[in-house]
């Protein structure tokens, strides 16, 4: 299935959303530390409903953590000031699609990583500044998965929020409060 990755988000809520988006579609939900919240945050809980059980959810504690995961995938960054249009792209199994926070987006220097397979927009009205980030991820996992008939992906191997990072053994920082 896809993997949906978001770098350094600063709200919750869009997060929590994340997760009832990962935990519909069967994609995994990558965060990129730094994060914006508390993994235990009320907000969080809240937006992802009784999902988070049913999501596979994996804390980076920086980008390249991530890029060494996704060894050999397709990493496709969502900017508004990209020229391809995010339905132009046929998407593959394991393709990562990678948001920035809000609301600024993800920042210059990730946007010229040469690990990124390509920049992608959703188009907007003109003078619209974005959309929301749990918006526009939705929007682009659904289309990446309608783009494979909505096939029902294998069941993956869920870690919740409250586990622990990739790459590190759990801590009482992992405890949820």
């Amino acid at each position: 299935m896809f993997r949906l990755a978001f770098h350094t988000p600063q709200i919750p809520q869009n997060t929590g959303n994340a997760i009832r988006t990962a935990a519909t579609t069967g994609c995994e939900l990558h965060l990129i530390r730094p994060l914006g919240f508390d993994l235990s945050d009320t907000k969080l809980r809240r937006a992802g409903l009784d999902y988070h059980d049913l999501a596979s959810v994996t804390v980076f504690p920086d980008l390249d953590a991530a890029f060494e995961t996704w060894c050999g995938a397709r990493v496709f960054a969502f900017t508004t000031g990209a020229r391809k249009i995010y339905s132009d792209i046929r998407y593959r199994p394991g393709d990562v699609l990678l948001f920035g926070p809000e609301p600024t987006g993800l920042p210059p220097d990730v946007l010229a990583d040469r690990r990124l397979t390509g920049r992608l927009r959703i188009p907007m009205l003109p003078g619209r500044r974005s959309l929301n980030l749990s918006n526009a991820a939705a929007i682009a996992v659904y289309e990446a998965w309608r783009q494979h008939d909505f096939a029902v992906p294998p069941e993956p191997v869920r870690r919740s929020p409250a586990q622990p990072e990739a790459g590190r053994p759990p801590s009482e920082a992992d405890e949820p409060g």
